[in-house]
């Protein structure tokens, strides 16, 4: 993959610079775009405050049921796809990789809820599959052999960083150290999962909706 920018027109200098950074400030603001937070406060809901208090897939479905969940899973999914492609026609496969990181990150640390989002999982795949398919795909079975192993969602998404430097640095070596932070926010963001699945606390995989 070529990791030089391809600037669209064929601009260069600060011309490409305000390219480079607008579209990494759009992809993070998109990253911005909370589904289950949306939802939940259409009903009345702070998301944050309801099950986990994670503002993702699982809670969501948790809270406010499958159909939630499932809205919240896919617009999560498709923001990070958005974003790479978005890169990637303004600035080719470079800027591609810098922007699916940039909604990563806005997904995970959103300033429009004082930093305090999601866990990133959903966006995280929908970047890497825009970035290499197989990348993302095999990541998505690394992390589903983890859920059906520990029968724990945070289970997988903890099998899932584990193994993803070794992914990238196998499909996709020049999106190594972009994976790299990619494991560790991750990992970082499922700390008190750990530590519960170490301690045999973790609650098992559960859909069940609370009752209205």
């Amino acid at each position: 993959m070529n990791t030089d920018f391809q600037i669209i027109g064929g601009v260069t200098g600060a011309g490409a610079v305000i390219i480079i950074v607008a579209a990494v400030l759009v992809a993070y603001f998109m990253g911005n775009i909370n589904p289950a937070a949306i939802q939940a406060k259409a009903r009345g809901i702070d998301i944050k405050k309801e099950g986990s208090g994670n503002a993702g897939t699982t809670n969501a479905t948790r809270v406010m049921g499958a159909r939630a969940g499932i809205i919240t899973l896919i617009v999560d999914i498709l923001k990070g796809v958005a974003a790479v492609f978005l890169g990637k026609v303004l600035g080719g496969d470079a800027l591609g990789m810098l922007c699916g990181t940039a909604v990563f990150l806005g997904h995970v640390f959103p300033v429009v809820y004082k930093f305090k989002g999601g866990k990133g999982v959903a966006t995280a795949f929908g970047a890497l599959t825009a970035i290499h398919p197989a990348m993302g795909l095999l990541e998505l079975g690394l992390v589903v052999l983890g859920v059906a192993t520990t029968r724990r969602m945070s289970g997988g998404s903890v099998v899932g960083a584990v193994t993803f430097p070794f992914v990238a640095w196998y499909f996709q070596p020049d999106f190594l150290i972009l994976g790299i932070i990619f494991a560790l926010v991750v990992f970082f963001k499922h700390w008190g999962n750990i530590v519960r699945l170490w301690n045999g606390e973790e609650p098992v995989l559960s859909f069940k909706k609370k009752e209205e």
